[in-house]
């Protein structure tokens, strides 16, 4: 039975606070009770807590079924959601009273299930548990600097998460991986260990131990912080994913010395990567206390505890009581939802896969489910990368909620929530139109349906007046901006379309951006608001079937009641895939399939019902794209792994596959679990005699342009089989489910089953009509969802640090003409803009000259360049003879030979000194790629004097080919896109992108012109005293701007010249930055600008002179034009570009010597602005790529991270303070090549508006003297060293400049 408030989005039984009703204190009891005891135990309830609602499903032994939602907040009539739902429960099943707050008796309760936000809540409240962080010494400020990126890459005002942790401890301890894997010469693991120093871990890694733990130290220590009062320490030490023993000692100790709490990285996250392993036990432990408190309080209103009290964990498996933790607590219930469409909707003999779209007021899941759960171990919460298994879920920020605007000429659906409170315009709080009055206001919600609890005193019905005015108004700003003549029904129309896109968005990442067609899935709506967008999201996929389970609105809740206990073990794993190793590997699973058994029946599992999945994780050698194999019948692993990456990606490289971990998920029930039919035979059997519902309840909506008449009817008054042809809505006590015309809804016994009747293929437009406004907004979602499945395809499949973990790539789309038209916002700003140069330098080489399946390669910086090592790979599109459009790639290649060390080498003078050089060539012809002219274009630049061709060339070709793929994914898309709308129509809004952001620009630089009628002016200079002039002169009337750049100096004999597609760059960055809106990114942002640029200055270098520098020269030229705007005070200005490496040519021989190199970029002091503070060590501006994680670059080089932390006090002084550099010092451990290429080491960021300038940089090196010590020397702006094992180089990076007067 459903207990509900008057068929209310709110259902609650037995409260005396029951949104505008009274009711009695005792819940009403429906059925005959003829024994309201029983002698054993009876009842199951699964409990969802979610934000706002407590969903709760009860059964009860030869009963109707309970369900029925309360608030998971009301402390004027209950202090706890899940116990106040129990206790109501318990009086229906009894037919008795029980007094609110009364120790329950929960002997009946064979089986309780919860999920809780409680970890969530916590985590984004920052209301954890008070705990210190102990840690490796050198890396205190890990999880403050984070991976140094800025979170908003457009934002002057930087603002990072900040550390759960409020007190750090170092430990003089140290281990380090002994071998690496770019060794030129491998050693041999197998052979017996005689130094005393390594050890041989299980997985078959060596480590070496470089520093014991110093017990007495530490015991010291953590006195001192029990002293301090604190109970709890989190502790994470450098790669103790592979040795724990320190990280244990630690432990044993403090639990010796008193500690309550005390967790390690080794147990929370055994997984390689220091940064996220941290965050991972700083949050467990920040958590953990506020679990173990929730659960003994919720266990405190029990006289007697149900049999089984268990909990949701974000994996979709449930934990007893006593063993859930806090990570595992964190989206658990989401996770409720995927377990309930799978166990719901998803039918074993038919196959077809499931994506799940659970819409809220905020934010909208989505997942797919085809079979198997899919997992992910990394999840990125409140800002902080996460290590924790959890089901695959991408979230996107819209929903009911999702705030409505007209800016710019489009029309733009959220991320920013209206919230609970004031919520939507229509709740009489003096909120925002949302998506939610949309749908009202086209007649798509059911006004009688809402109970009248709005307004001050939380008695009135829905405001639709409000509504319709508000709209009007919009309509009428919408006009205005647009030169239309739109209806208000028609941009509220509009609004839901783009809604609908946005919302679209991760279905298409969760499926074409893997290699799943989107049609051939079914779509399971659940969720408050998913019914009313179901049908529209589907049409847009292609999808033509909707599955609404009748508990949709609280599947999440079912899902729990259909879940498992569940446990997973796992471990580190070391060696190369091949059916010899299958021995090994069977071992460690065995052992771990133990631990999982042992686990599972400490929980009260049946031994019996205990399934395991064992799985494996591969990548290629040289990749970070891991692929979790489940165990194969014939366990060739290694063949499900490519054929799996073939799908996804669409190429294969001819690789090792390397095994990273060995895995066990374990499975079990305690009880018995009822599983539903799926729909399936009930809905062929549904159609094949269709019957018509009927109804007399009508209510207008609109669609198609117009005012229709719609059927209204309630889910539980249709007879099932029975079926209605939308338009229609269709209502139950909790949602209301918004049926289109060109969808039919079958009712069958636990599902209503939607499906399309017709082709809804997008109706065929004019390309000589005018641009649709509406229309134009959609386009803008797809030509950049397609940009951003492209970067998401390079990122995974490439092999150069820089690409797939720095993220130092650009993907874009272009018009036939080659110019910009979206440019997913990747990582490096100073691609923005150039990229088209570069485009439209090959469209116009080779003109008439390209056939299908060719594409192009170009570095240089004459042709749109902007510093040899960003490789740009061009493809055209062609539709049917002619090219109708391009994509592009570019990533930066951390080798492309030449002179330095890496490809970021200080001390060149010529271009020809910094490695490949390629104005333009094919390498692909028609398909084919052409590797062996690809290989003689990098041979060829290690055939100048003293230069070396790149040492890892198969790394070279492995990420071309990433980049041929990720443009191919591209075509693809928008071969399906033409498809859908046609090429003249694509071709008309791809102009008309372009022009939105042309007006864009220009009403901002009007604005300008009125602030600063005589124009702004700058001076800024490079450590050089080269200077950058720059006047900015803009036309008030049209909005048109002259950036001039006359008076700056000459191109030097040095690397730091800039190549004029970066100052376009800068321009269009700054830009963007200054409007702080979201606009389209593309050739539209620079048409009303006119940059003027001497040939032969250091901003329009001949094509001759260094430039790999030019990445660091960008930064000054954004600080030179944010400097004339007075807005922000100077960022760091730097890049600090540090690398280290070996092998090339041997000068004394000029033999070519087998070796490797890395590079990498450190962030700095951010500026302070007009009421904020600078960030210290993020990246600035053009730069925002992630930092390698220290046990990554050590388990690859042949180096030691010492220290990696904020250098305190480097931040320029003022009213608001200037952000704090960075201090990095790595250790050679074999003889090695280092590099730094740096800036703002002689003149400072500055101040503003009487701020301080911000600290210079320092570089050093450390090198032995003999004498048993190290003698420090400085190395200036740009240095090469040779470095002998135990020399350190040490890097300061700048600081912020600070703003306003100092306050005294």
């Amino acid at each position: 039975m459903v207990i509900s408030s008057g068929g209310s989005p709110l259902a609650s039984v037995g409260t005396r606070h029951s949104r505008g009703q009274e009711t009695d204190n005792m819940a009403p009891f429906i059925g005959s009770v003829d024994d309201v005891t029983t002698s054993h135990p009876d009842i199951s309830i699964a409990i969802d807590r979610g934000g706002t609602f407590c969903d709760v499903i009860a059964k009860i032994e030869g009963r109707e079924d309970i369900i029925f939602k309360l608030l998971s907040e009301d402390p004027n009539n209950y202090a706890d959601a899940p116990s106040e739902a129990i206790r109501r429960v318990l009086e229906i099943a009894s037919g008795q009273p029980i007094p609110v707050g009364a120790k329950l008796d929960g002997s009946r309760i064979a089986s309780c299930r919860i999920g809780t936000t409680i970890a969530t809540n916590a985590l984004l409240e920052h209301k954890g548990e008070r705990f210190a962080f102990v840690t490796t010494k050198g890396f205190k400020d890990i999880c403050l600097i984070g991976d140094q990126t800025r979170p908003k890459i457009f934002a002057l005002q930087v603002e990072k998460a900040h550390a759960l942790h409020e007190k750090v401890v170092e430990i003089d301890e140290r281990v380090t991986i002994e071998d690496y894997d770019l060794n030129p010469f491998p050693m041999d693991k197998k052979a017996d260990l005689v130094d005393p120093n390594l050890v041989r871990t299980p997985s078959g890694e060596i480590i070496r131990v470089l520093k014991k733990v110093d017990t007495e130290e530490v015991r010291k220590s953590l006195q001192s912080l029990l002293d301090e009062g604190y109970s709890s320490i989190a502790v994470a030490f450098m790669h103790s994913f592979i040795y724990p023993e320190h990280e244990k000692i630690v432990a044993s100790i403090a639990k010796e010395v008193g500690f309550k709490y005390v967790t390690i990285s080794s147990d929370t996250s055994p997984a390689i990567k220091f940064l996220r392993r941290s965050n991972s036990v700083c949050s467990e432990a920040y958590l953990f206390p506020v679990i173990r408190r929730y659960v003994e309080s919720f266990e405190s209103h029990f006289d007697k505890l149900p049999q089984r009290v268990e909990f949701m964990c974000s994996d979709g498996g449930l934990k007893q009581s006593q063993k859930f933790k806090g990570n595992e607590a964190l989206l658990s219930g989401p996770a409720g939802g995927v377990v309930g469409i799978a166990k719901s909707c998803f039918d074993d003999n038919e196959g077809t896969p499931l994506i799940g779209f659970d819409m809220g007021g905020t934010s909208t899941d989505v997942c797919r489910f085809d079979g198997k759960y899919e997992f992910l171990t990394e999840s990125r919460i409140a800002d902080r990368t996460i290590n924790v298994p959890m089901l695959n879920i991408q979230t996107v920020a819209a929903g009911g909620g999702s705030i409505l605007f007209a800016r710019n000429g489009l029309l733009v659906v959220g991320p920013e929530s209206a919230g609970a409170y004031p919520g939507p315009a229509s709740y009489r709080n003096g909120g925002p139109l949302t998506v939610t009055d949309a749908n009202l206001f086209l007649g798509r919600l059911n006004l009688s349906s809402f109970p009248a609890i709005f307004g001050k005193n939380a008695n009135e019905t829905l405001d639709v007046d409000i509504v319709r005015t508000k709209f009007q108004a919009i309509t009428d700003d919408f006009n205005a901006q647009t030169s239309q003549n739109l209806s208000p029904e028609e941009v509220a129309l509009g609004f839901l379309n783009i809604a609908n896109e946005t919302m679209s968005r991760p279905i298409r990442n969760a499926t074409e951006a893997r290699g799943y067609a989107p049609e051939k899935h079914n779509l399971v709506s659940f969720g408050g608001a998913g019914g009313q967008h179901a049908c529209a999201i589907a049409d847009k996929l292609g999808i033509n079937r909707i599955l609404i389970h009748k508990w949709s609105s609280l599947l999440s809740a079912y899902g729990i009641s259909q879940s498992q206990l569940q446990f997973e073990a796992s471990e580190p794993y070391s060696g190369e895939f091949s059916m010899d190793e299958l021995p090994r590997i069977r071992e460690r699973i065995a052992v771990l399939q133990k631990s999982v058994r042992a686990e599972l029946i400490a929980q009260g599992a049946d031994e019996k019902t205990i399934q395991f999945d064992e799985a494996i994780s591969l990548r290629y050698f040289g990749t970070d794209t891991n692929l979790v194999i489940s165990r194969p019948e014939d366990e060739d692993y290694g063949a499900s792994f490519i054929s799996e990456h073939r799908r996804e990606f669409a190429f294969n490289l001819g690789r090792a596959i390397v095994v990273d971990s060995v895995q066990v998920r374990g499975t079990g029930s305690a009880g018995v679990i009822s599983k539903d039919v799926p729909p399936t035979k009930d809905f062929e059997s549904a159609k094949k005699l269709p019957r018509p519902a009927i109804t007399k309840e009508r209510q207008q909506v609109f669609v198609d342009g117009g005012w229709r008449d719609a059927g209204v009817y309630r889910l539980g008054s249709v007879e099932k089989s029975y079926m209605v042809q939308g338009p229609a809505l269709i209502l139950d006590e909790t949602q209301t489910i918004f049926v289109e015309p060109h969808f039919c809804a079958y009712f069958l016994p636990n599902h209503l089953a939607m499906e399309k009747i017709n082709d809804t293929k997008a109706q065929t437009e004019d390309a000589e009509e005018e641009i649709s406004p509406i229309q134009l907004s959609v386009f803008a979602h797809r030509f950049m969802s397609i940009a951003e499945q492209m970067g998401n395809t390079l990122q995974r499949t490439a092999i150069s640090t820089s690409i797939r973990e720095r993220l130092d790539f650009s993907c874009a789309l272009f018009s036939p003409d080659g110019k910009l038209v979206a440019n997913a916002p990747h990582i490096p700003m100073y691609h923005l803009g150039s990229m088209q140069m570069a485009i439209q330098s090959q469209h116009e080489h080779w003109l008439g000259k390209l056939k299908p399946g060719d594409v192009l390669m170009t570095n240089h910086p004459e042709w749109g360049g902007t510093h040899l090592p960003d490789v740009t790979v061009v493809s055209p599109v062609f539709v049917g003879d002619e090219i109708a459009f391009y994509t592009a790639s570019r990533g930066h290649h951390t080798d492309i030979g030449g002179k330095g060390i890496t490809s970021m080498m200080p001390d060149s003078k010529e271009l020809w000194e910094e490695g490949l050089n390629v104005p333009t060539m094919k390498i692909v012809s028609g398909g084919e790629f052409l590797e062996d002219e690809v290989r003689k274009a990098f041979d060829l630049a290690g055939t100048f004097p003293g230069c070396s061709p790149t040492r890892r060339i198969q790394d070279n070709i492995s990420d071309l080919k990433a980049q041929i793929s990720a443009n191919q994914r591209g075509i693809n898309l928008l071969m399906k896109l033409c498809d859908e709308f046609s090429l003249p129509v694509i071709h008309k809004y791809m102009k008309g992108i372009q022009a939105n952001a042309e007006v864009a620009v220009r009403t901002f630089l009007k604005g300008v012109a009125k602030k600063h009628p005589n124009g702004l002016t700058a001076v800024d200079c490079f450590d050089s005293g080269t200077e950058i002039h720059l006047k900015i002169t803009i036309d008030p009337e049209t909005g048109s701007a002259l950036y001039d750049f006359t008076g700056t100096g000459p191109q030097g004999w040095s690397n730091i010249n800039c190549p004029i597609s970066i100052t376009h760059s800068a321009v269009i960055y700054t830009i963007r930055c200054l409007i702080d809106l979201e606009i389209p990114l593309n050739e539209g942002c620079l048409a009303p600008i006119e940059i003027r640029v001497p040939k032969s200055s250091v901003l329009n270098p001949n094509p001759s002179v260094a430039i790999c520098g030019s990445t660091l020269a960008s930064q000054r030229v954004i600080d030179t034009i944010l400097r004339a705007f007075r807005c922000v005070a100077a960022f760091q200005g730097c890049a600090s570009s540090f690398g280290w490496g070996m092998g090339g040519r041997n000068a004394k021989t000029g033999e070519i010597e087998p070796g490797w190199n890395y590079g990498e970029s450190i962030g700095g002091g951010a500026g302070a602005g007009p009421g904020w503070h600078g960030e210290s060590a993020v990246h600035a501006h053009s730069t925002n790529t992630r930092i390698t994680d220290a046990e990554v670059i050590e388990k690859r080089t042949q180096v030691i991270v010492r220290r990696y932390e904020i250098n305190r006090g480097t931040g320029g002084g003022g009213r608001w303070r200037g952000g704090d550099g960075i201090v990095r010092e790595v250790e050679a451990r074999v003889p090695l090549k280092a590099s730094i290429l740096s800036e703002r080491r002689v003149f400072p960021p500055y101040g503003m508006a009487g701020g301080r300038p911000g600290s210079v940089g320092r570089n050093f090196v450390f090198r032995r003297n003999g004498r048993g010590g190290h003698d420090r020397i400085s190395l200036g702006s740009q240095a090469v060293v040779n470095l002998e094992p135990g020399e350190i180089m040490q890097i300061n990076t700048p600081g912020g400049g600070g703003w306003g007067e100092p306050e005294e």
